[in-house]
């Protein structure tokens, strides 16, 4: 029994660690570049985004075959809408990406696939404890998806993330979000991973406020 309790005060540890860290990332960010320093903090987005990911690894955690699988899964199919979006213009409108987000493979920048499957993942564990109904479960991960996309394409262009033609974002890309957002949903459900509630609420807590404040920011 001490042996478990120790086990399980280690963990809790290693969590609460991880969740400072992650609101101690995006806080700094948020008053570093409220404060005119946006070159430096920006530069550091890949930065962020790997040890958001490697946090996720540890916390959900991503340890089983099964598990490394899906987040695979989630990887490549993000990657290859990506893709097919900047080289087809067909999926979410005409955009190309910007160098804040680091190394590109085809056009596509090697962490916006690894932003894919954290989306997935920390929303997919949101929504499971929301609703009870799968397919329920499936609408409130997409919709919760498109949601951060919607507040994200504001500060996108700002940050050289990436700019749609025209600095507009067309209804489409939203469309596809969600349709997209849907189909990995359904895999995540019927995957049945199970994560950490407390970590992956945090997360997309985290990533909401700071593309959330960027929208009434810069006013856009």
């Amino acid at each position: 029994m001490i042996t478990i309790t120790k086990h399980k005060s280690y963990y809790l540890n290693i969590e609460y660690i991880s969740i400072g860290l992650v609101w101690l990332l995006q806080i700094s960010a948020l008053i570093g570049i409220s404060l005119g320093y946006q070159q430096w903090f920006i530069s550091k987005t890949p930065i962020n985004l790997l040890l958001i990911f490697v946090l996720l690894i540890i916390n959900f955690p991503i340890s089983s075959p099964k598990s490394i699988a899906i987040t695979f899964f989630f990887f490549a199919v993000g990657m290859l809408a990506e893709w097919i979006g900047i080289h087809g213009g067909f999926l979410f409108g005409r955009y190309s990406y910007g160098d804040s987000l680091g190394l590109k493979v085809g056009g596509v920048p090697f962490l916006i696939g690894l932003t894919w499957a954290i989306l997935v993942l920390v929303t997919g564990v949101c929504s499971n404890h929301i609703a009870e109904n799968r397919a329920i479960r499936m609408l409130i991960g997409a919709v919760l998806m498109v949601s951060l996309d919607f507040f994200m394409e504001a500060s996108a262009p700002i940050f050289d993330f990436w700019t749609f033609a025209g600095n507009v974002t067309p209804l489409k890309n939203y469309m596809a979000w969600f349709v997209l957002g849907l189909l990995l949903h359904f895999v995540f459900q019927h995957s049945k991973l199970a994560g950490s509630k407390r970590f992956s609420v945090h997360v997309a807590l985290a990533l909401f406020l700071f593309f959330t404040y960027f929208r009434f920011f810069y006013r856009v």
